[in-house]
């Protein structure tokens, strides 16, 4: 891997970190817990972003992580859709 696509990769995958800690958050850790709470889900969702799925598509993942982490019920379901914008807005395109 070049130099120029490993910067790249590196800058995707702190867009979808701060995405995944500041806005998702489903353990509401954000700024009281470590930033890397969720960097086990970030190939997760870098994999599913570059197939260009839709935001229902997105949201849908979302949750079930969410249940994953913390079971089925969940206070902020209405906000996965403007998660799942957020991600949607990152270019995972690395250039060659």
């Amino acid at each position: 891997m070049n130099d120029q696509r490993e910067l790249q990769g590196r800058a995707i995958l702190a867009a979808i970190r701060k995405v995944l800690y500041r806005e998702w958050d489903p353990l509401d850790v954000c700024d009281v817990g470590p930033e890397d709470t969720y960097d086990k889900q970030i190939g997760r969702i870098y994999r599913l972003l570059v197939t260009a799925p839709t935001r229902e598509v997105i949201a849908q993942e979302l949750k079930k992580i969410q249940v994953e982490l913390i079971g089925p019920d969940y206070s902020k379901e209405k906000k996965l859709y403007s998660v799942a914008d957020m991600l949607m807005a990152i270019d995972t395109k690395l250039e060659s």
